[in-house]
């Protein structure tokens, strides 16, 4: 299995999880020119932007480790674009989790960050 199909694999598994929990799932894999989302939906009244995160095992870092500054920034780019391109949902208070899979374990952390703007994420 190469890493996209690895993604795949543990991106449908993370949606199956927080869509138990109450996840209303609207977009998997959303992309636009200013990157991608993993798992976008409606949660709690929360519109939620869910980056996905899996390691075999805990040697080289805990998942949600990997979602840094940088990442965060990018998402909340994403973010914006969703929102302008997606009025129905603009109006929702804005939540950005990650859900975090290591080996057999999957975490789910609610509101893991704030919104982070592009001069705060550094280095672009």
């Amino acid at each position: 299995m190469n890493k996209r199909e690895t993604g795949t694999k543990y991106e449908e598994q993370a949606a199956a999880y927080v869509v138990t929990r109450g996840l209303v799932l609207l977009e998997k894999n959303y992309r636009c020119r200013q990157g991608e989302v993993d798992l976008i939906g409606v949660h709690e009244d929360c519109l939620v932007f869910i980056e996905v995160k899996y390691r075999k095992n805990a040697r080289s870092g805990m998942p949600e480790e990997a979602v840094d500054k940088r990442k965060q920034a990018k998402i909340c780019l994403v973010s914006d674009y969703y929102r302008l391109t997606h009025p129905f949902n603009s109006k929702r208070q804005v939540r950005y989790d990650v859900v975090a899979i290591c080996g057999e374990d999957t975490r789910w952390y609610q509101n893991a960050y704030p919104y982070v703007s592009k001069r705060q994420g550094g280095g672009w």
